[in-house]
C-alpha cells in the first residue's frame, strides 16, 4: 500500500527501515525522523504522517527497548518540574 505518494513511499518500505533499525541497533528508539533519513527521504507536505505513524506502530519491532521503558517516570516520580529549576521560561523571568 501506498502511504505517502510525494515520496513513492509504500509499507513495505516502512517495515522494512523499522526491522533494519533494530536489526542494526537494538537499543535505540526508532522515531519517524529516523525512518525518513534511513529511507533517504524527507515528508514533504505531512499528510501521509498519520498513516505513517499507523504504518510503523504495526511493526513487530518498534517496540520501545526494555531498558528504556519506565526512564522519564523513574526519573521524574514526585517531582512537578521535571528537574527544571524555577523561572526556567523567559517569560517568568524578573527584569534583569
Amino acid at each position: 500500500m501506498i502511504v505517502c505518494s510525494c515520496n513513492a513511499l509504500t509499507d513495505h518500505d516502512i517495515h522494512a527501515a523499522v526491522d533494519w533499525m533494530r536489526a542494526a541497533d537494538p537499543a535505540t528508539l526508532i522515531t519517524p525522523g529516523k525512518v525518513w533519513r534511513a529511507l533517504g527521504r524527507r515528508a514533504d507536505c505531512g499528510g501521509c504522517m498519520r498513516l505513517f505513524l499507523e504504518q510503523m506502530k504495526a511493526c513487530d519491532t518498534l517496540e520501545v527497548p526494555m531498558n528504556l521503558r519506565g526512564l522519564r517516570r523513574a526519573t521524574t516520580e514526585g517531582r512537578q518540574d521535571e528537574g527544571r529549576r524555577k523561572g526556567h521560561r523567559v517569560s517568568q523571568q524578573g527584569p534583569e
